[in-house]
């Protein structure tokens, strides 16, 4: 999909973008026997890729940067974006002699888990190109990831000078790092990240280690089934993880992303976003497949309606 001209994109993102086979299983299998799956499913992933679509399907105008290859899993790749009304123009894309980022993951029906294996691929790393700035003078918001990390703090400088925010989503401690979280407006890292970079005994006390070192606009932790906390400087606030009947929880983080994103481009504030992102997190658990299962807007507002949250 290429967007109109006269129609800008309000949420960009630079990092993983990867095929994922979803297997469903019964327990999680020993080593060294077979175990047949109760269904398979291939779905496109990735922290920000997966967000940029969580953004499309709410309502907003995304487009991914980066590089992919034109094998089989890439050629799905940028089908995907496609279907779900994702720009691709800011995509390189390399021959098929290139192995593009792929992942097997297990879902364990018995316990609610997932249990990941990936393989990087070997694709080049993603340069900022021509297309990459104009797409990113005209946007609000560049997701990152920590993935693709020279572009992306090139990517973070570059939206600043024009006025966008950077939102990053910290959830794998990669190398480099620390050079991408100063560029942070909105930072948004799991519990783990947050604890394991801070050294912190509590996400309360790892939101304002972030905040005072880092100086983002805000902190916002993700603690899975309990919630999370957001903290702005002063008062520190919890916000719910909304319970539902869960089948898959791969990508719940990245959707929570993606959500956040989509609330602040419809104006919300930090808060209500936090909620805003954690119901679509939540109906998305509901539903295989970290993409094919994000709600539209309609449908999250009756949901946090029906859980007397009447916010939006």
């Amino acid at each position: 999909m290429n967007l109109n001209e006269n129609i800008s994109v309000q949420v960009a993102g630079i990092g993983a973008c990867v095929t994922d086979m979803l297997y469903t299983v019964s327990q999680f299998p020993k080593e060294d026997t077979k175990l047949r799956a109760e269904g398979s499913v291939m779905a496109g992933g990735g922290p920000v890729a997966t967000g940029l679509v969580a953004v499309s399907k709410l309502g907003g105008k995304s487009a991914y940067l980066g590089v992919l290859s034109s094998d089989a899993s890439g050629a799905f790749l940028k089908k995907d974006f496609e279907k779900y009304g994702v720009d691709t123009s800011g995509i390189v894309t390399y021959d098929s002699s290139y192995a593009s980022f792929s992942s097997c993951i297990w879902l364990n029906a018995e316990t609610g888990s997932r249990t990941c294996v990936f393989d990087r691929g070997n694709l080049p790393s993603y340069r900022i190109t021509e297309e990459a700035c104009n797409i990113l003078k005209n946007a609000i918001i560049l997701m990152v990831d920590g993935n693709e990390l020279d572009a992306a703090i090139e990517g973070a400088d570059y939206i600043h000078k024009f006025g966008g925010k950077v939102l990053y989503d910290a959830g794998g401690r990669y190398e480099g790092v620390e050079g991408l979280l100063p560029k942070a407006d909105i930072l948004i890292p799991s519990a783990e990240f947050a604890l394991g970079i801070t050294g912190a005994d509590t996400i309360e006390d790892a939101a304002v280690c972030l905040y005072e070192t880092y100086k983002p606009e805000v902190v916002v932790i993700t603690d899975g089934k309990n919630g999370g906390v957001l903290y702005q400087g002063e008062t520190m606030e919890h916000y719910p993880a909304f319970p539902v009947n869960a089948v898959d929880s791969n990508g719940a983080g990245d959707v929570f992303h993606g959500a956040f994103a989509a609330g602040f481009i419809k104006g919300f504030d930090y808060k209500t976003c936090c909620y805003f992102a954690s119901a679509v997190s939540a109906i998305k658990c509901t539903g295989v497949g970290a993409r094919e299962s994000v709600p539209d807007f309609d449908t999250v507002k009756q949901f946090l309606e029906e859980k007397g949250c009447s916010i939006l």
